[in-house]
């Protein structure tokens, strides 16, 4: 892509502002963190509910950025800037997706619905790859911002697209209809996903069918609410010649009628009626949501009339679609990134923002298999990615496959192999230690058995972690605050039990303000892994004062003992200004200063140029519980009182906090210059109506280790507190109270998830085992096993056995691995 700037100026309706207009920009960037910007970025700055692009220009023209596109220009006039004056910065970045997608003539695939556009999408590409070289979104890029930054990828060499469509409200589809101009159509589950953006099921539909307002062809599954508003669509758009291809399952007017679906352990046997033909299918899956996606695939192909063999057999290749990218601990101390299943120059772009935004040591190294259907010669691909890899500033580059491997010679620190398993053979000799490793490649080169060798082994019970998910938490918080006030995000606790370093990476790269944390070993162990981000010492005793200073720690400091060993040590090592924390007790009697030590404490301070006070804070004890709220107001109050008279003579200006994560939602009159954010990051709020809008971040999964049937008056486990009254089906699960499961949550009052079915637990919880009832669930041993997640929540565990989700989540042991994705 290369565009004059000109030619944007022109389509956007600009005012323009800056030097020159005679230049142009191959890049688009809305992400000021993004290694890849540079002298030919269009930067536009977007404004969204808790950022600003605007407050970012300035650092970007430090790093060579010249274009931007915004909606005011920055106060201080900025000389070496080009800038393109718009009302609406979003709006914008549309235009220019939809003025760049006019130049190009070839077939789009444009998918929508509720449910199964990123997977059918996937399996499309897979499909029909071997016949066209195929441009489509990368990962699951269907948002306002995703279309036009998939869409802005297409090059000359392109000839097919496949581009999802995600809304969540009305008069969004509008927009992206424009973009992607589908000349294909496919309409994929409808489901409940967005429904509260919608007054009912039928407008969402409607909405939804606006992506192919002009499109001559729409598949899609019959179904009486989708054909009464398809209806309604057909009228409002009429079109000559526009072709409806339906399938259904019991609809004998379809164009595609499933006549019958047998499935077994392993895959499933698809047969159809299609041009009064009948035909089948198989394919490697038995659950009802990926037999609709194969459906909705299988429509496409015989709408381009492929042969039924090659149907078949293509059909049959199909396979699980890894959507996220994973952060795992790796051995010899380095972290792996795995995204060993797509190999692509789009989602190569992406990985690399992530890499950076999750790396834990600071050498790099990318893992690179060939890369398919770029659209560009492999000379221009090649040069490219040398390009990323020199901007994104890699260590090291090991290349796998023929073709990487002939374009050695482009990149610095490359090693290469012609196969995955000649890589594997020298293993031993490549020395990874204390990096920071992205493992991509395409599918064929089974790069799995690459991050199999990388992985730290431990046992089979996991949680998972989605960063996405702590993205979402943090926004909606955020959204919550008035504007200027500061966020400390506490990842005490290993992170409230979801994990402390990545957790605080990805904070980092949120531009949080403060991180808290409970004792100084977890501070240290965040500054070693590389985080920037000022620390907070909540609970520090007297002996972690020496490291709290070597480590650029900021202690919480909540008495005059604490208080005077400090100064001593600061005097000792002649600190000046070292930041310090004010801890005032107003009612919760835990920690802190009380009204009657005040003036000891002024004196004490009075003068003293060793510490500074960075802030002053209290804590509320009672924000979650509405029949207590006087008693929190009058906390507040009190903290007004104390913290005024701190402030006034000691002639001091400090940053003032009180409110936990209820007490964002709780107290909003009482945000002072900043909040922490708690329980609330990690997806759990005390208010029913709040929790619909936070997010689930970690899913404690395992599997199936045994299955064996037992006859009746058989029992199940220690004390035989399970005694079966009937033939019983036990799966026995490799997690226990060892690894952070309540024995309280046995005994049947708690139940484990195996094929989105509740299993019922049978006796009681070992140390390192459980037993659940799969009598009426197909399933077998090596099966997923979700423990808690979306369901059950571990607030729904909480309340049955009588504790708080955060003992719940921070009772996980360290045993169980973490794994994190986005």
């Amino acid at each position: 892509m290369s565009i004059p700037l000109q030619k944007a100026i022109t389509v956007l309706k600009a005012e323009f502002i800056g030097l020159s207009p005679d230049s142009s920009f191959d890049h688009i960037s809305i992400d000021s963190r993004s290694l890849q910007n540079g002298e030919g970025t269009l930067f536009f700055a977007l404004k969204g509910p808790n950022h600003n692009g605007h407050d970012y220009i300035e650092d970007l023209i430090l790093k060579g950025v010249q274009h931007f596109v915004v909606e005011e220009v920055p106060e201080n006039k900025i000389p070496n800037a080009n800038f393109l004056v718009v009302p609406d910065t979003v709006r914008a970045l549309q235009k220019i997706a939809a003025y760049y997608r006019g130049l190009f003539d070839f077939p789009i695939i444009g998918l929508t619905g509720s449910n199964g556009k990123t997977i059918v999408k996937e399996w499309l590409n897979f499909l029909l790859s071997p016949d066209y070289n195929i441009i489509r979104s990368p990962k699951s890029y269907n948002s306002q911002v995703g279309v036009p930054l998939s869409v802005i990828a297409i090059n000359e060499k392109h000839n097919l697209g496949i581009f999802e469509a995600g809304i969540s409200t009305i008069n969004e589809m509008d927009h992206l209809q424009q973009i992607i101009q589908p000349t294909m159509g496919v309409l994929t589950k409808i489901g409940s996903a967005h429904d509260e953006g919608f007054e009912n099921r039928s407008q969402k539909i409607l909405e939804k069918l606006k992506l192919f307002t002009t499109t001559p062809l729409i598949i899609y599954k019959k179904d009486p609410l989708v054909d009464d508003s398809l209806t309604v669509f057909l009228k409002e758009n009429p079109l000559i010649d526009r072709q409806l291809f339906s399938w259904s399952f019991t609809d004998e007017t379809a164009t595609v009628l499933i006549l019958n679906v047998l499935k077994s352990s392993t895959s499933t046997q698809i047969f159809y009626r299609f041009a009064s033909t009948e035909n089948q299918i198989e394919v490697p899956f038995h659950d009802d949501a990926s037999i609709e996606n194969a459906i909705s695939c299988l429509m496409v192909l015989l709408y381009l009339k492929y042969p039924i063999e090659v149907i078949q057999n293509r059909m049959a290749l199909l396979y699980p679609v890894e959507m996220r990218l994973e952060v795992k601990n790796g051995i010899h101390n380095c972290s792996i990134i795995d995204d060993s299943y797509s190999s692509d120059f789009q989602s190569l772009k992406i990985a690399f923002d992530f890499l950076e935004s999750q790396k834990q040591n600071p050498k790099k190294t990318v893992i690179l298999s060939d890369i398919f259907q770029s659209g560009f010669s492999n000379e221009e691909l090649y040069s490219k990615v040398a390009q990323l890899i020199k901007d994104n500033r890699i260590s090291r580059v090991i290349g796998i496959g023929k073709t990487i491997s002939s374009f050695q010679k482009l990149f610095s620190n490359c090693t290469v192999f012609e196969s995955t398993q000649a890589f594997l053979e020298q293993f031993d000799d490549l020395s990874f230690n204390n990096e920071t490793i992205l493992i991509k490649g395409a599918r064929s080169f089974e790069f799995e058995r690459i991050v199999q060798r990388l992985v730290l082994k431990t046992h089979e019970t996991v949680l998972e972690i989605d960063l996405n998910a702590i993205s979402h938490n943090l926004n909606f918080f955020k959204s919550k605050l008035e504007e200027k006030v500061k966020i400390m995000v506490m990842v005490k606790a290993f992170g409230y039990g979801n994990g402390g370093l990545e957790i605080a990476k990805l904070l980092e790269h949120h531009q949080v303000d403060y991180l808290g944390v409970a004792f100084a070993d977890e501070g240290i162990a965040l500054k070693s892994g590389g985080v920037k981000v000022p620390i907070m010492v909540l609970n520090p005793e007297s002996t972690s004062y020496e490291a709290i200073i070597q480590y650029q720690l900021e202690p919480e400091i909540y008495s005059l003992k604490g208080l005077h060993a400090f100064l001593k040590i600061a005097k000792e090592k002649k600190l000046e200004n070292f930041p310090i924390h004010i801890k005032l007790d107003t009612g919760m009697h835990r920690l802190g200063f009380e009204a009657n030590t005040l003036p000891e404490l002024i004196n004490t301070l009075k003068g003293n140029t060793s510490v500074r006070i960075t802030s002053i804070l209290s804590h509320l004890a009672t924000s979650d519980d509405p029949q207590h709220f006087d008693f929190a107001n009058a906390q507040i109050a009190l903290f007004e009182s104390l913290s005024s008279q701190l402030i006034s003579q000691l002639q001091i200006n400090p940053i003032r906090h009180i409110l936990n994560t209820s007490g964002i939602s709780n107290f909003p009159k009482a945000q002072y210059d900043m909040v922490r954010l708690g329980i609330g990051l990690y997806g759990v709020s005390n208010d029913s109506n709040e929790q619909k809008y936070l997010e689930n971040v970690g899913t404690l999964k395992s599997l199936i280790s045994q299955i064996r049937t037992i006859p009746a008056g058989d029992s199940v486990g220690y004390g035989r507190r399970f005694m079966a009254e009937k033939t019983t089906k036990v799966a026995t699960i490799p997690i226990g109270y060892a690894d952070g499961i309540a024995r309280l949550w046995g005994n049947q009052v708690g139940y484990v998830v195996i094929h989105n079915q509740k299993a019922p637990i049978l006796g009681s919880i070992c140390m390192d085992m459980l037993m659940v009832d799969v009598t009426e669930i197909i399933c077998q041993e090596g099966d997923d096993v979700i423990i808690f997640g979306e369901s059950p929540t571990v607030v729904e565990m909480a309340n049955a056995i009588q504790t708080i989700p955060y003992e719940v989540l921070t009772s996980i042991s360290q045993r169980v691995k973490r794994v994190f994705f986005r």
